[in-house]
């Protein structure tokens, strides 16, 4: 016979065995469809290490936050001291009629100075008209109606570019107005101020280009500006906002060019002598606007 010490570990052993054989073991496995998800959040992740402040949107998302802001102000500026007051970024000035426009920062400081940060466009031809453009549109939207003109504040557009546009080999070209019979200086409150990140002449603008064109998370040495960045490439939070935005910016692509799809057929069916409410029920949009499209094409 067996000890009983010993035929009670084997019915010990025969009970645990049991109780293994119940619980299957965990694996790596993913549910259904997670793998395409996890797919997606790592081709977002990736996109986003890819964006510079040399892209309008991420360069408002960051500079939103008005400190980081202020950071890149000061620098631009020359002035330590500056303290904004306010931060608007991807701000729209609607007209009826004429031309509005979308500027990508617009700061305020606490002594009313209105400085506008403005990246290239990447479409754009004409670099000295669209600032001009950019400058008279700012001025009529803090210039209300009854004021007079000297309430008009102090303003500063900073054009930054990736390349030198004016091919003259330096960082920052600063406009300025003189008369040309007297060489005397014409200050009327507006500046404009052309910086590219192509030109490295040692200067502090031209350090904070560099940072422009990689925008590196881990790199802290542009202080408030770092911090923000780091927020937006590497934490959670940041991560989250980010996501959305390019999610958003890819759906807007979509609708955009559906839209240009619907107006390149409208033309088409009217060419081929369709009337115009049929090719406003073929492209499913308003007759009013169908007209719009085939009136701009002609």
């Amino acid at each position: 016979m067996y000890p009983a010490c010993i035929i009670a570990a084997e019915r010990y052993n025969m009970t645990n065995k049991k109780k293994e054989t119940k619980e299957p073991l965990i694996t790596g496995t993913s549910p259904p469809g997670s793998a395409g998800l996890f797919a997606e959040r790592e081709r977002r992740l990736k996109d986003l290490e890819q964006l510079t402040l040399l892209s309008d949107v991420f360069m408002s998302v960051v500079l939103s936050d008005r400190n980081a802001c202020q950071h890149v102000i000061r620098i631009l500026m020359d002035d330590p001291g500056i303290e904004l007051v306010s931060v608007r970024t991807q701000y729209v000035i609607s007209k009826v009629i004429s031309h509005g426009a979308r500027l990508d920062v617009l700061a305020e400081d606490k002594k009313g100075v209105i400085c506008h940060l403005e990246i290239e466009g990447a479409d754009v031809a004409d670099h000295a008209r669209r600032t001009r453009f950019y400058g008279s549109v700012t001025d009529g939207e803090f210039l209300r109606k009854g004021r007079d003109y000297n309430e008009l504040p102090e303003r500063y557009i900073f054009y930054i570019s990736r390349k030198d546009i004016w091919k003259d080999g330096y960082t920052v070209y600063e406009e300025e107005k003189r008369f040309r019979q007297t060489g005397k200086k014409h200050n009327d409150g507006s500046h404009l101020i052309y910086v590219n990140a192509e030109i490295d002449d040692g200067s502090r603008i031209a350090k904070l280009m560099k940072y422009f064109k990689t925008a590196d998370p881990f790199d802290d040495s542009e202080g408030e500006l770092s911090k923000r960045v780091r927020f937006l490439k590497t934490e959670e939070g940041g991560i989250e906002i980010m996501c959305e935005i390019m999610e958003r910016i890819r759906e807007e692509g979509r609708e955009s060019g559906m839209k240009e799809s619907h107006k390149k057929t409208a033309w088409n069916l009217e060419k081929m002598g369709m009337p115009l409410d049929t090719i406003a029920k073929v492209v499913e949009e308003d007759v009013s606007v169908v007209r719009q499209w085939l009136k701009s094409a002609k």
